[in-house]
């Protein structure tokens, strides 16, 4: 089986598809301001219901190879990188080149939490 990090190819597939959906339950009501609370809030839970299908099939396929500690740095480095990419899309910001220091310095955290010294 294939791996990044020790996490098989379809986890991490799966990590990202949840976080993506994920991002977008949590933020992408802010670029509908003009709709109404409840609107948002129901949109956002529909979705997070659609994320957590994703995100606990993605988390017991990352179990055994990880441990939960290392699925969950896994996790939030993906989710972080989604969320840039999802600002510079969706919501038309920019990335300056500490956002890509950061990202290194997170590609750091995740060999240093899931490899084996």
């Amino acid at each position: 089986m294939m791996t990044l990090f020790g996490i098989p190819w379809h986890a991490l597939g799966l990590l990202t598809l949840a976080s993506v959906l994920m991002t977008f339950s949590w933020y992408g009501h802010l670029k509908y301001a003009h709709a109404p609370l409840w609107q948002a809030v129901l949109a956002s839970w529909l979705l997070a219901l659609v994320a957590y299908c994703v995100q606990v099939p993605a988390n017991r396929a990352s179990y055994g190879p990880l441990t939960a500690t290392q699925i969950k740095v896994v996790y939030e480095a993906i989710s972080l990188l989604v969320f840039s990419g999802v600002s510079v899309w969706f919501f038309k910001e920019s990335l300056h080149w500490n956002h890509w220091v950061g990202f290194i310095l997170l590609i750091g955290a995740v060999y240093f939490v899931t490899h084996k010294f």
